[in-house]
């Protein structure tokens, strides 16, 4: 991390944590829990019952209604996915409920290198000679909220547009016949946290309920949807949505129907083909070896290879997909290795003016990669950043992240409106965006971006915040704690704990020239402990802040030390 940091430790609520532990909550998480927001039990209640009330969404029963109509008289649906893997599990949830009611439905993805984002005229267009003729309703899922011309287009030649999405919506609104979105204005839905593939499930989930209240289906004989929360869980994690009380749910009942074997033969596949025990999936096992596999395929290839591999219900079919995923995935991290150390090495060498932002281009980068790259320079710089590849000879496609505390969509707002027609297209959330602009304004776009940056800051360079859990009770440092610690559902806005201590450096080594294997002590008692990407340390008393982590080898479970940030110790 090459940036100014400051640690913080979580408070706990003392109250809470006591009101925990005597209803039978582990004391160390109790405390880990009280100081995430968790104050009695009811709040790690996830069972069904808890589950938000779908018709608080708007228009989500003006949809339903459609819908039903429609299914009951065989119109043709096409699902409209966008490429990541969000994107993805919510076509494949679209595509499961809507066969499972009896729906005609296929579905199109564009392709990021052919296609823009989104629902476009294009991709109407393609999709109409890909079958031959026109579909009655479009769905869209995971995107449409800007998607105004492309909504005009469908509808002058006659088709619906249902939009599904969790984006956060511009001054114009399509002009769709419904619009489910929970950040839109006036929607009283409680959780404005939902991700594409929770919207769309909320949306089969109401789906289903106006199909028993025409008469199609009864209590029994009603599909059972819980069957698709394993897709809504990997979505969720995947796309770093903030985890309040709703999305813990979905996640949770995702993880215990993978956990019992109960899930879908591409995601059986792809534990299997990321050695992963399903039995005991966690997850960080979907946000880091499922997740990145499927999203592998929108960024170098097709995502209709990911979504296939979500809707098949054949098992070999699926390990077959599952392998190529897995060969996209090892070649995307080869072109990012290699990418983001050229980033690195021109952000060192030739651009200390970027000292608030950073912004980056290069003819031979590949924008499927971007993203990730950008990313990586955030998270090493503590700095908006917005990576750039060629989409054309003319267009640069980009991919930005923010910091905490600046919103960078925002920022594109004022970019769009300071200087117009410096940026094409773009959209987004608070923390993530994505942007299309001509190569000649690149340099323009910089220095707006830039000003913009440092405007907000006030001319401070943004402080890296790295929150942890403190001290870890040394009775606590044990294979069991690390057992009970992956069993919970973490995830943005419910971080997976990270402690802090001092620690002696006993020996050390690196792995592959890359990852620092080291041995240290804690009040007499050694640990194994690894530190990717970081060189040999020539101090002996460390502060480290780590996670807990479990190595199997030759059968055996031991605990091991994730270390994130190594600091010298005054004691050297």
């Amino acid at each position: 991390m090459d940036c100014l940091f400051k640690l913080k430790t979580r408070n706990i609520e003392q109250q809470h944590s006591q009101k925990l532990i005597e209803n039978g909550i582990h004391p160390l998480l109790s405390r880990l829990l009280s100081s995430r927001g968790i104050e009695q039990l009811i709040d790690i209640h996830y069972e069904w019952i808890s589950l938000l009330n779908p018709i608080k969404l708007n228009q989500i029963e003006k949809a339903s209604k459609f819908l039903a109509n429609s299914i009951i008289n065989n119109k043709r649906i096409l699902i409209v996915a966008d490429y990541d893997c969000d994107g993805a599990t919510a076509c494949a949830v679209g595509i499961r409920g809507l066969r499972s009611m009896g729906g005609n439905v296929d579905f199109i993805v564009p392709n990021r290198f052919n296609n823009n984002y989104g629902l476009t005229p294009e991709i109407i267009k393609q999709a109409c000679e890909k079958s031959n003729t026109k579909p009655d309703i479009i769905i869209t899922v995971d995107n449409g909220i800007a998607s105004v011309e492309g909504v005009e287009y469908a509808k002058k030649i006659g088709i619906d547009v249902i939009i599904t999405d969790h984006h956060l919506p511009g001054k114009i609104l399509p002009n769709a016949l419904a619009i489910i979105n929970p950040n839109n204005q006036g929607c009283n839905f409680p959780s404005k946290n939902l991700s594409g593939v929770g919207v769309i499930f909320y949306l089969m989930i109401h789906l289903r309920s106006e199909m028993r209240n025409n008469g199609t289906y009864n209590k029994d004989t009603a599909p059972k949807l819980n069957e698709l929360v394993d897709l809504v869980a990997l979505g969720t994690i995947a796309d770093l949505v903030k985890l309040d009380k709703n999305n813990r749910l979905l996640v949770t009942q995702g993880l215990k129907r993978i956990r019992l074997n109960n899930t879908h033969p591409g995601i059986k596949a792809l534990f299997r083909i990321s050695n992963k025990n399903i039995e005991n999936a966690t997850t960080s096992d979907l946000g880091f070896s499922i997740a990145p596999k499927i999203n592998a395929a929108g960024r170098l290839s097709d995502m209709s290879l990911g979504i296939h591999c979500l809707i098949t219900n054949d098992y070999n079919e699926a390990m077959k997909i599952a392998n190529k995923l897995n060969e996209i995935n090892n070649e995307r991290k080869n072109i990012q290795e290699k990418t983001n150390l050229q980033a690195i090495k021109e952000i060192n060498t030739y651009r200390s003016d970027l000292k608030y932002s950073i912004c980056l281009a290069n003819d031979n980068w590949n924008h499927g990669i971007v993203g990730l790259v950008s990313s990586k320079l955030k998270e090493k710089y503590w700095k908006p950043s917005i990576a750039f590849a060629p989409s054309n000879d003319l267009e640069l496609k980009g991919s930005g992240r923010s910091v905490n505390g600046i919103n960078i969509k925002d920022i594109l707002d004022l970019i769009s409106k300071n200087y117009p027609g410096v940026i094409k297209q773009f959209g987004g959330h608070a923390m993530a965006v994505g942007l299309t602009i001509n190569k000649n304004n690149f340099q323009k776009f910089t220095f707006a971006f830039e000003e913009i940056v440092k405007n907000l800051t006030k001319n401070n360079q943004p402080e890296a915040i790295i929150e942890n859990d403190g001290s870890l009770e040394i009775e606590f440092a044990n294979v069991e704690t690390a057992n009970l610690l992956k069993k919970q559902v973490w995830g943005s806005g419910f971080e997976e704990p990270v402690f802090i201590d001092n620690f002696e450096v006993i020996s050390q080594k690196l792995i592959n020239d890359k990852h620092l294997k080291l041995s240290i002590k804690r009040n007499n008692k050694i640990f194994d402990a690894i530190c990717f990407d970081h060189k040999e340390v020539n101090y002996k008393h460390i502060k480290a802040v780590y996670k807990l982590d479990i190595n199997v080898w030759n059968g055996a479970s031991n605990l091991q030390l994730v270390i994130q940030l190594i600091i010298p110790n005054k004691n050297n």
